[in-house]
């Protein structure tokens, strides 16, 4: 076992033992982290399993040619347009957008479509974009996205440029 292990292993024990003696003392700040935890993982336990299933549809139903075509090398700015749209109807957060990544980068999208896809997870979700818009206006939410997106697509034009430039391949990818 290496020490990354051992400290992982120390971190839990320690995190746990914090928890048992916040519950058993009522120390309240402690309580409620461990509160927190609980319904973290409540909502992970409900939204991860979908996700992978309808990921692995993806796998399966998705001929990576398509991908290839619409996000990929020569898909030009069609595929950061596809990217966002993509992204903006992505449920879940980031938790989600990851594994997705992951998938469209094995199926042939241009690592900075990826990016993109990513950042715009983050900005740019619909269901957000109306929570967002009753509680702060829909000129502030249309200033933002109007901000946001061509700096995402921006970004990830850069950083794609960038590690391409250097020849960096994903760790664990067997195409590349």
């Amino acid at each position: 076992m290496n020490k990354l292990n051992i400290f992982k292993i120390i971190g839990l024990i320690t995190y746990l033992g914090f928890l048992a003696v916040s519950f058993t003392f009522g120390f309240e700040p402690g309580e409620i982290i461990g509160q927190t935890f609980i319904s973290f993982l409540m909502n992970m336990i409900k939204l991860v399993p979908c996700v992978f299933i309808l990921i692995g549809l993806f796998e399966v139903w998705v001929k990576k040619a398509t991908v290839e075509k619409h996000l990929g090398e020569e898909s030009g700015f069609r595929g950061y347009v596809w990217a966002v749209l993509l992204a903006g109807t992505t449920v879940g957060g980031l938790y989600v957008a990851f594994p997705v990544a992951s998938t469209l980068y094995r199926k042939g999208a241009k690592l900075s479509v990826i990016f993109t896809y990513i950042g715009a997870s983050a900005v740019c979700r619909v269901p957000m974009m109306f929570f967002e818009a009753s509680f702060l206006g829909l000129k502030f939410t249309l200033v933002r996205l109007f901000v946001s997106v061509p700096l995402v697509v921006l970004t990830s034009i850069l950083l794609g440029d960038y590690l391409e430039k250097k020849q960096y391949s994903v760790p664990g990818d067997t195409d590349g």
